[in-house]
């Protein structure tokens, strides 16, 4: 057998492909939006490789166009999800001991059929079934995801080969096994990529996976797991079940073998999911691992000696693209009132070539909410603060659900920096302003601080460099994505590892290191060349 050393090709950032007018992308891009609408798909879940059927459809509808039908997938229970765990514990032991290589080729060559054959249908699906743009798309399921496992790929073998120092007569090892068990996916809608970094991941470390995919991104979910099995992924290493939450939750948080829950979602739920493990900590074979990404109340924070230009181009770009439904979306924004004037008139000139429509239509800046309960939601927002004296309503304001769950992007001004939309998370394209008195920064750098449960990202726009340091010193743990001079959205895999403290997750950095690290548990391995044959120590002798 080849005992050869190996070094996996080294991993690159997927370049972002522009989607001009007359691009060869954009045609074939536009050829596969005509291809996805032409057919009504039938979605199975996937367990131990195999597709199951229940005959409990669901509909599957673009949120900017609800009188198209793009298919129906199948609604799981109980039996299904106990039949997943059977069949991810089934494959443990052979996929845990797989050579380290052999996963390597599976998840690159994912990776391959992603950013190539796989790009334009990937992408077409993202933007039917989550409503987004070329653009937003393209970083998204085919650049992000890609990324996502080129580098996870390099992160693991770069964890293999990390080892202990050793001594002549002693060699030290360690070594990292899969957890013991299985590990519990649960994806969110909003990005594709994330949708398949969190199955993905603990299976490159050798773990088995049940994956719950919220059941507004299954329409694109159902690719990933068609890339997954078409790049060679064994039966059983990834399961694909599409369940209610409390029903998987009911099954897998009781299970003994239960090893870990890799979740990006809501601040609420993922409480409660650590809760829920809590009281059933006695059941468990080994202490879980609770890694999770959740909400954000993420913040612009202007000086005085900022460009007004700047400013404003982010707080467009940061709350309204992908409709402000990103985990890293601005939703609150600090102006001196030295520069308001200025930054108002940036933000209305942008207002006023900004359209909203179909994702179709390239030239639209923003799309549609994912849902109706999500519309309903940011519409009775809108309604409350329409009748608020501590809120004006400068920007927006309107909603229209008649073809798909359209939010106009809306800016509120508000006299209270605690204002209760500068506080709880909407997931909406709806931004709130404070003018504060640019003789009180330090005052404002304390009510970012203390502004909401969250720390997910934020950012400081300046041109003075002892402010720029002054509020990162001061904000140190407001933001586990801190930018200068910049958007605080957007972050890239191997460049800005993503993830925040506090009320918005266990930071675990997805994009680096750190996370793959939690799908392994190491074990310490010493050998001794020449053991000793005497217990007294030299100090002992007379």
């Amino acid at each position: 057998m080849q005992k050869s050393m190996f070094f996996v090709p080294p991993a690159k950032n997927e370049p972002v492909l522009t989607y001009k007018p007359g691009s060869d992308e954009r045609t074939k891009l536009v050829e596969a939006i005509k291809i996805a609408k032409s057919e009504v798909v039938d979605v199975p879940m996937i367990i131990d490789g195999k597709e199951v059927r229940t005959g409990n459809r669901q509909e599957l509808r673009p949120p900017h166009e609800r009188n198209h039908l793009l298919g129906h997938f199948h609604r799981g229970d109980e039996e299904h999800v106990k039949m997943a765990i059977d069949a991810a514990l089934a494959a443990r032991e052979k996929w845990s001991e797989l050579s380290w290589k052999q996963r390597a080729s599976i998840f690159l060559k994912a990776a391959g059929m992603i950013s190539g054959p796989y790009r334009a249908r990937l992408n077409a699906a993202t933007m039917l079934g989550q409503s987004k743009s070329a653009h937003q798309a393209e970083i998204d399921s085919a650049c992000e995801l890609a990324d996502f496992l080129r580098f996870n790929v390099q992160y693991m073998t770069e964890i293999y080969n990390d080892q202990p120092d050793s001594s002549e007569l002693v060699w030290n090892r360690l070594e990292q096994r899969a957890l013991e068990g299985f590990v519990f996916a649960l994806t969110p809608f909003n990005f594709t990529a994330i949708a398949g970094n969190l199955p993905s991941a603990p299976a490159m470390m050798g773990n088995t996976v049940v994956w719950k995919a919220a059941d507004t991104q299954i329409y694109s979910a159902r690719i990933i797991m068609e890339i997954f099995m078409e790049a060679g992924l064994p039966d059983g290493v990834i399961n694909l079940i599409f369940v209610r939450g409390p029903v998987a939750g009911k099954v897998i948080f009781s299970h003994p073998d239960f090893a870990g829950i890799h979740f990006t979602g809501s601040t609420a739920v993922f409480q409660h999911i650590w809760k829920e493990i809590g009281n059933n900590i006695s059941k468990y074979k080994s202490y879980p691992r609770i890694v999770g990404e959740t909400g954000g109340k993420n913040f612009v924070l202007a000086h005085q000696s900022a460009n007004p230009v700047q400013v404003a181009t982010a707080i467009t770009r940061g709350a309204f693209e992908y409709q402000g439904q990103k985990c890293s979306a601005v939703s609150r924004a600090y102006i001196p009132d030295t520069m308001w004037e200025e930054v108002l008139k940036e933000i209305k000139m942008d207002f006023e070539t900004i359209k909203m429509g179909t994702v179709e239509k390239f030239t639209n800046f923003v799309n549609a909410v994912i849902d109706e309960a999500s519309f309903d939601k940011l519409a009775g927002v809108i309604d409350r603060a329409r009748k608020d004296s501590q809120v004006e309503i400068i920007q927006g304001g309107h909603y229209d659900k008649s073809e798909g769950f359209f939010i106009e992007p809306t800016i509120l001004l508000t006299t209270d920096p605690h204002y209760v939309t500068m506080e709880e998370e909407l997931f909406g394209p709806i931004l709130t302003i404070y003018v504060y008195d640019h003789n009180k920064f330090d005052e404002i750098l304390e009510v970012i601080d203390n502004t909401s449960i969250y720390a997910l990202t934020g950012s400081i726009f300046s041109k003075d460099r002892y402010v720029v340091e002054h509020a990162m010193r001061r904000l140190k743990h407001a933001a586990g994505n801190f930018y200068i001079n910049d958007k605080p959205t957007g972050a890239v895999v191997n460049q800005q590892p993503f993830g925040g403290a506090r009320g918005s997750g266990t930071n675990d950095k997805a994009g680096s290191m750190i996370n793959l690290l939690r799908w392994v548990s190491p074990r310490t391995i010493k050998e001794c060349f020449l053991p000793p044959v005497s217990y007294k120590y030299p100090f002992m002798e007379d």
